[in-house]
């Protein structure tokens, strides 16, 4: 029999890079979520300011096998 997973779509912030946004959005859902099994990146933007990057923002999916 095969398997279902779920998805859910999270947003991350950083002041450091869009790396490191996806990952603090990944690092919350590990907290609550079990059995990720991977992640898709949706979009990164940035605020601008002053002509520098503010905050970098990574949107992410997020997979994770249905617990029966």
């Amino acid at each position: 029999m095969g398997e279902t997973a779920k998805v859910i779509k999270l947003v991350g912030t950083s002041t450091e890079s869009w790396e490191d946004a996806a990952q603090t959005a990944l690092n919350d859902a590990d907290e609550t979520l079990e059995g990720i099994t991977g992640i898709e990146i949706e979009s990164q933007t940035a605020d601008v300011e002053d002509g520098e990057i503010e905050t970098y923002t990574t949107t992410i999916h997020v997979s994770f096998g249905l617990q029966r």
